[in-house]
């Protein structure tokens, strides 16, 4: 199921491999494999659910800061105070974190835009798209990939990878490269984190398109490719005050990345509404900052399950998620331990 799953999402046939017509649509398809999904083989409690959301959580930011240091008392030393006082600044005045911290690209809205317009010629969309260079090598970098690549050789012209990848999927690929300027970490010490928060949001993204129903599948995509903004913004603050750190000092207590949790969802909402993004990319986000309940909106229901997918995934490739909490997690998404294996397989490759 979940090999077909993947082959699906990035439109990967077997060499030998006939299309066949079975009389039924890819919605039909998609509403039977969602009725047919194997139940959860445990019963979670709301308790156990709320704890072990928030073990995934701080467990993850442990993996992103790369920290030798363990603090369990949940008292933030003084790096972690000024930045969470930078935080509660930053959710009064959005604004100055979109001018000054985390700029959305101007070209992003507007290109997708133009992408999703079918009146478009092709020519006038590869003339837009190769008015950036730079994004011209992004894309193409994408497109030969390990996760991406479709044939032996490599995609050498955008012309080429609209033809061989698709209008819809080189649509994704172009929003996902200029969503990546914004994730500029130059300190060493954070380089790591993001490249991390990069592969993650990727990989919210397109397990969100797929989880979706065809007609929400675009804004899936980038709703899970922008919902960790607030995560990036705050990283951000977070390289400014290491500038005027204690030597030794780095982010590790249990109370900042609780509060991480919580406040970068609602400073990504927040950032969605300065934006001007449409409304149904604030409401979900907005929702998912509050992490006691398992969201019922099922926009909101499909970040969340991509998010904890994709964390569990980046945690077990580093044998830091114990198998107990796993088993916990995977129960609360609906999917059993084979069918993960099957992804975490697949969303290595990312």
């Amino acid at each position: 199921m979940v090999t077909s799953f993947f082959k699906k999402l990035f439109n990967i046939r077997d060499r030998n491999e006939q299309v066949k017509f079975t009389g039924r649509t890819a919605v039909e398809k998609r509403q039977q494999a969602s009725s047919t999904t194997v139940k959860p083989i445990i019963e979670v409690s709301p308790k156990q659910a709320v704890e072990s959301q928030l073990d995934l959580s701080s467990l993850f930011y442990s993996f992103l800061f790369a920290s030798t240091q363990t603090d369990t008392t949940g008292i933030a030393n003084s790096l972690e105070r000024r930045v969470m006082q930078d935080i509660e600044l930053a959710l009064s005045s959005p604004q100055a974190i979109a001018e000054n911290v985390l700029k959305l690209p101007s070209k992003i809205l507007e290109l997708d835009k133009k992408l999703a317009d079918d009146n478009i010629e092709t020519r006038e969309l590869i003339q837009l798209i190769e008015q950036d260079p730079l994004l011209c090598v992004e894309v193409l970098k994408l497109c030969n990939s390990v996760a991406f690549k479709r044939s032996e050789n490599d995609v050498t012209s955008i012309q080429q990878a609209l033809v061989q990848v698709g209008r819809q999927q080189l649509r994704y690929f172009i929003t996902s490269c200029l969503a990546r300027e914004m994730i500029d970490i130059k300190p060493i010490y954070f380089r790591r984190f993001g490249a991390e928060i990069w592969r993650h949001s990727m990989q919210v993204a397109f397990l969100a398109s797929e989880l979706a129903n065809t007609d929400q599948r675009d804004s899936a995509f980038l709703l899970g490719l922008l919902h960790d903004v607030g995560k990036i913004a705050i990283f951000k603050m977070l390289v400014d005050a290491f500038y005027q750190a204690e030597p030794g000092e780095q982010p590790s207590s249990t109370l900042f990345k609780q509060v991480m949790t919580t406040k970068s969802l609602t400073l990504s909402a927040l950032l969605a509404r300065y934006w001007r993004l449409p409304e149904h990319f604030e409401a979900p986000l907005t929702l998912l900052a509050n992490t006691n309940i398992k969201p019922d909106d099922e926009m909101t229901l499909i970040i969340w399950k991509a998010n904890i997918i994709s964390e569990c995934s980046m945690l077990q490739q580093v044998d830091r998620l114990p198998q107990p909490e796993l088993v916990v997690l995977l129960a609360q998404v609906g999917i059993t331990e084979q069918d993960f294996a099957e992804l975490h397989k697949k969303l290595l490759e990312f």
